[in-house]
């Protein structure tokens, strides 16, 4: 009994959607994998989403990220998806986390959908664009995963393969570079949903995530407006300026819309109302601000104390220490903060 009480405790340890979706993941890739071997077809069309057949099978728009069609990509993806699933789960909630999987499943299915109905338009292959690509697999999930790692632990360094050391924040684009890779070498299927999912999952926690615990004043946030989460973050400074002009160009139709929760622009000189980002970007626009007044008073200190010039007679009082160097870490904090300015200046998606 003492042998079995630890799996079993492990077991009940996992929390219920992580438990559950991995599960799903074993059973169902295993039914496709004992399909596939049996039947001797890999046209499983009830089970992967298929462009020309999943307006009949409308339920693989969600099942098909649940079917792993190889052993090493069912392996990779028990390795990977379980741990982040438990690790978002304790941090967001059951609830939510069930609902960023279905986002982050069912959103790059349909755009990947969608794009092989246009290029069938445009090229007229039905045998290749409709009937020729099953989607399936966690690729987009997992990419979704690395976006959220971003927004949270950005800095944090990690081992590749015990080799390479590299910033979390750098890992989504990474795996980007080699979905862009393999979809021209004529991998479409399912590597380009690895871009759809990047996409999805940005829009999703930069707009409409709700955020429980990220109140101010009892007001429920949404998403996370922070410059360090910005459009314009995933992109090297040379495209900045096309990618700002075009992402706020959108984000402006898009609010006039009300396709995005409105933000809390009223009271900002006050610093008690809600900005653009939630309690993480006031954090850090009160934090920048506390370092400008800091720098002010040492600096009007400074001027004021008497020096070698006073009068004569007078012991002359040591000069106060000189103000701290501001470290790297503090710089960021500052530049990363984008602080608005006392008028509140127009909120921006980029």
């Amino acid at each position: 009994m003492a042998v079995l009480s630890t799996p079993l405790h492990y077991l009940t340890s996992v929390p219920p959607v992580t438990r559950y979706f991995t599960l799903a993941t074993i059973v169902l890739s295993s039914l496709y994998l004992w399909i596939w071997w049996s039947a001797e077809t890999t046209y499983i069309p009830y089970l992967t989403l298929v462009p020309g057949s999943s307006l009949f099978y409308p339920w693989t728009f969600v099942s098909s990220a649940l079917v792993e069609a190889s052993l090493w990509e069912l392996a990779f993806s028990l390795i990977v998806i379980p741990a982040s699933l438990r690790y978002f789960e304790r941090l967001w909630g059951s609830l939510e986390i069930l609902m960023f999987i279905l986002i982050c499943v069912t959103g790059p299915n349909l755009i990947a959908f969608a794009f092989n109905w246009i290029e069938y338009a445009a090229i007229g292959d039905a045998d290749m664009f409709l009937y020729g690509m099953q989607y399936h697999g966690q690729m987009a999930l997992f990419t979704s995963f690395l976006v959220a790692f971003t927004q949270i632990i950005p800095e944090h360094q990690v081992q590749i393969f015990g080799l390479f050391r590299v910033r979390v924040k750098r890992l989504p684009m990474v795996y980007m570079t080699f979905s862009v890779v393999m979809t021209l070498f004529g991998f479409q299927c399912p590597y380009i949903t690895i871009q759809f999912g990047w996409f999805v999952s940005w829009i999703y926690l930069r707009f409409y995530k709700r955020n429980v615990t990220d109140t101010l004043g009892g007001v429920v946030t949404y998403g996370d407006r922070s410059e360090t989460f910005a459009l314009t973050s995933w992109f090297p400074p040379f495209l900045h300026t096309p990618v700002s002009a075009l992402a706020n160009t959108v984000y402006k139709i898009a609010t006039r819309l009300h396709l995005v929760p409105s933000s809390f622009p009223q009271d900002i000189e006050s610093g008690f109302s809600q900005v653009p980002g939630g309690a993480r970007a006031e954090a850090e626009r009160r934090r920048a601000l506390a370092l400008k007044a800091l720098d002010q008073r040492l600096a009007h200190s400074s001027s004021n104390s008497p020096g070698q010039n006073g009068p004569p007679g007078q012991p002359s009082r040591p000069s106060p220490p000189a103000s701290a160097p501001v470290t790297a870490e503090q710089r960021g904090s500052v530049n990363e903060a984008d602080v608005a300015d006392p008028s509140g200046s127009t909120e921006s998606e980029e």
